[in-house]
């Protein structure tokens, strides 16, 4: 289940809720009972290059060693 934050737009507290994407969003603050605004956060991970992450195990100068051994057969 996706972590959603929200913000009160009155108070400023922030909050973090696991939601499914079928439940209905936040709409007031449970302190003030001000309007709650869904936040977009960061995301934690990032892709990069030809693999999934940034140090995947597919890099370049690994394919390249590969290459070079099956070469030398």
């Amino acid at each position: 289940m996706p972590v959603y934050e929200y913000e009160c737009t009155k108070c400023g507290k922030r909050i973090e809720v696991m939601q499914k994407f079928s439940d209905p969003p936040i709409e007031r603050c449970e302190l003030c009972g001000g309007k709650m605004k869904k936040l977009i956060s960061q995301c934690s991970f990032h892709l990069k290059g030809t693999g999934w992450y940034v140090t995947d195990y597919g890099s370049k100068a690994k394919q390249k060693k590969e290459k070079k051994d099956k070469k030398g057969e």
